[in-house]
């Protein structure tokens, strides 16, 4: 009932910058936390970054300085803003949020499908 969908992953050079987002849409009563994970290939998926439905942010220590993570209320969506690129970030970037679909549910844990981001040299 409900989807995140993700865009804005590609391929740059290092040292380049790239924006990600992520759009919840279907069946939403409350979109409460929303987090960006990432996973490469032979390694374990870790949080990039999170964001609360204050608007409190957190990152993991390898992204510090360099990605910024922010939300749209009104549109359910939020954001990775990635600067300063490096070859360890390439990886799928993948959407999660915690959504009620209505006022009697409890909340449930969605995901994207996920958007290849590529950093090359």
């Amino acid at each position: 009932q409900v989807q995140l969908v993700e865009s804005g992953g590609g391929v740059v050079q290092a040292g380049g910058s790239l924006r990600l987002s992520c759009a919840a849409s279907g069946n939403i009563f409350r979109v409460d936390n929303m987090d960006w994970f990432r996973q490469a290939p032979g390694k374990q998926r870790e949080l990039v970054a999170g964001i609360t439905s204050g608007g409190n942010t957190s990152y993991g220590e390898p992204v510090k300085g360099r990605f910024t993570i922010s939300r749209d209320n009104a549109k359910n969506t939020v954001y990775l803003q990635m600067n300063n690129l490096k070859p360890e970030d390439t990886a799928i970037y993948s959407c999660h949020a915690d959504v009620r679909s209505t006022r009697w549910t409890t909340y449930k844990d969605y995901w994207g499908q996920g958007t290849q981001v590529t950093v090359s040299s």
